[in-house]
């Protein structure tokens, strides 16, 4: 059975993007960008929503990876060997292998996937990870911390739901990023 891990890069004071929609502040350097490839080979499917899915679906294409550094393009075939659901309603078609698209969030469908994944599962953007955490479906959450405060933005932890955790183990990256990782004990 495969746990399902939401993820992602915030800003210190809880924003995945800052007001005007910018994340920039958390692109990663090259020890940061060599976690996250070691992170995401152990998952076997990611779950997006459609924005997310926008964003990331530029690792599909070759083109921009010529010039960036080993760590960069290693992602790119990591991220490419992982299978891909796309919770959209409004997505006509998806641009990359390995994906599919599904109209809504079902909750008792992501269950049984879990059930039946030898490998981890991903959860990733806002409203997609809220509404995982919502249904009690998140087994882990990691988060990096960006050393910067946006003063607002998207947040990247669901509103209006308690969830208990276990902290089982942080990072420090030389650039100042602190890495944490927690266990979901209880949702509610």
């Amino acid at each position: 059975m495969g746990k399902l891990i939401y993820a992602a890069n915030t800003s210190l004071d809880g924003y995945l993007e800052d007001e005007t929609g910018a994340f920039d502040w958390s692109v990663p350097d090259e020890e940061v960008h060599a976690f996250w490839n070691e992170h995401e080979r152990g998952v076997g499917t990611s779950l997006y929503g459609r924005r997310m899915y926008e964003t990331m679906r530029v690792w599909e294409d070759d083109d921009w990876l010529a010039d960036e550094p080993a760590v960069v393009r290693e992602y790119a075939g990591i991220w490419r060997d992982a299978d891909k659901v796309v919770y959209s309603t409004t997505l006509d078609a998806v641009s990359t292998a390995r994906t599919r698209i599904e109209r809504q969030f079902d909750p008792v469908a992501v269950r049984r996937l879990k059930e039946e994944s030898s490998a981890d599962l991903s959860v990733g953007g806002a409203a997609l990870g809220a509404e995982a955490f919502r249904h009690g479906l998140v087994d882990e959450c990691v988060l990096l911390l960006c050393p910067v405060i946006v003063g607002g933005g998207k947040p990247a932890l669901p509103r209006g739901v308690r969830v208990d955790l276990e902290l089982l183990d942080t990072r420090r990256f030389g650039n100042g990023v602190i890495y944490v990782r927690h266990a979901v004990r209880s949702a509610g």
